[in-house]
């Protein structure tokens, strides 16, 4: 079963704030950033649009 909180790469935190409901109201991470479609098409079928991926497997550290 996928967790939203986790990352479906890595299994670490993927710091979501849509994920935890004492944030849900704010943005995530997620939106401001340009991740590669590229990375999200390496993902298998069944994972992707399931959970967010950390900041370090969409490959966006440098941008946050």
């Amino acid at each position: 079963m996928n967790k939203p909180e986790f990352c479906p790469a890595c299994g670490a935190s993927n710091d979501c704030t849509l994920a935890d409901p004492r944030t849900a109201d704010r943005p995530c991470w997620c939106y401001s950033v340009s991740i590669d479609p590229a990375v999200l098409e390496a993902l298998p079928a069944e994972l992707r649009d399931k959970s967010c991926l950390c900041p370090r497997c969409a490959q966006v550290e440098s941008q946050l």
